[in-house]
């Protein structure tokens, strides 16, 4: 199958499009700038997908660039994976600007592809949005940033039935594991690796966490299933740990104290912040979907990305 596929740069785009790339998949990616002014993270990861796919620099998605390749070569599916998250965690984020940005040219876009023979598309979305996953009632967004995503999908609902093409809704909830953007678990990581304690402010929140080579599966999996077009719309919701941030944060220690020697020191504070809701999780534990898939190489592999 060709895939034309964007967000590649990032943290779950790298491990989608690698795990779509060993599944024997060829894969069009393209990115949003010149890949000479990536750096860091981003930076290995952009390297070590060369061999994998076919870059296209400085095509983000909706551009005169983009839509030229949407239009010229045929493509058995897009998956929209990339989208605007500068900020992500801002409650300034813009929402509607992201939505543009996400949308941008979407209705020619789509033509160009329904044109060359595109049968499917595949968005990813997030377990915050808007009636999404299962938890605290109302299942509300409660970020400016799901609430982009969540208008992001509505767009893409309206075009994607108006040209006829089959779209599938790819939901993920906390991914982590080597390679990944500094948030939870490299918060943990590192504050460990330098002999540091870590106190969790929020150990009540229930959330749902899921190691990234998994959710990869899950996806490569869930594109395989979508790929022909047969039905209108599809929606995968993968779980992994579904626990409390602070079930989470015991269950990181053991693994990593095992592996490491470090000392892994936890406290878990008492919860005052609760301004978010207290449960969210996704609704489709996957790890017995994969017999071939080790949890414990895939903690081997989270730690030695941080002691290598």
């Amino acid at each position: 199958m060709k895939i034309l596929f964007t967000g590649a740069s990032s943290f779950t785009g790298f491990w989608f499009v690698k795990t779509l790339a060993a599944a024997g998949h060829e894969l069009v990616c393209p990115i949003t700038g010149n890949v000479e002014v990536y750096t860091g993270t981003r930076r290995q990861r952009i390297d070590l997908l060369k061999p994998l796919c076919r870059l296209v620099p400085e095509a983000p998605f909706g551009s005169d660039r983009f839509r030229a390749l949407a239009g010229s070569e045929a493509f058995d599916q897009l998956c929209h994976h990339g989208a605007d998250v500068t900020n992500y965690k801002s409650p300034d984020f813009n929402a509607q600007a992201a939505l543009q940005n996400n949308t941008r040219n979407l209705a020619t876009t789509l033509d160009a592809l329904h044109g060359q023979g595109t049968k499917s598309v595949i968005l990813t979305g997030t377990y915050f949005e808007a009636d999404e996953g299962q938890g605290t009632r109302p299942l509300r967004t409660f970020s400016p940033y799901s609430h982009s995503k969540t208008l992001t999908f509505d767009a893409f609902v309206a075009e994607c039935r108006r040209t006829n093409m089959a779209l599938g809704k790819f939901v993920i909830p906390n991914p982590f594991g080597p390679f990944e953007e500094p948030r939870f678990t490299a918060f943990l990581m590192n504050q460990w690796k330098a002999g540091k304690p870590v106190e969790v402010k929020t150990p009540d929140y229930v959330r749902d966490n899921i190691h990234a080579d998994l959710l990869a599966l899950a996806y490569a999996k869930f594109s395989g299933e979508t790929a022909t077009g047969a039905e209108p719309f599809a929606k995968f919701n993968p779980s992994g740990y579904a626990e409390t941030q602070g079930q989470f944060a015991e269950r990181a220690r053991r693994e990593v104290k095992t592996r490491t020697g470090w000392a892994c020191d936890l406290a878990l504070a008492k919860q005052t912040d609760f301004s978010e809701p207290l449960d969210r999780t996704n609704t489709e534990p996957v790890a017995n979907d994969f017999p071939n898939w080790n949890e414990a190489k895939a903690w081997d592999a989270f730690v030695e990305f941080y002691t290598k």
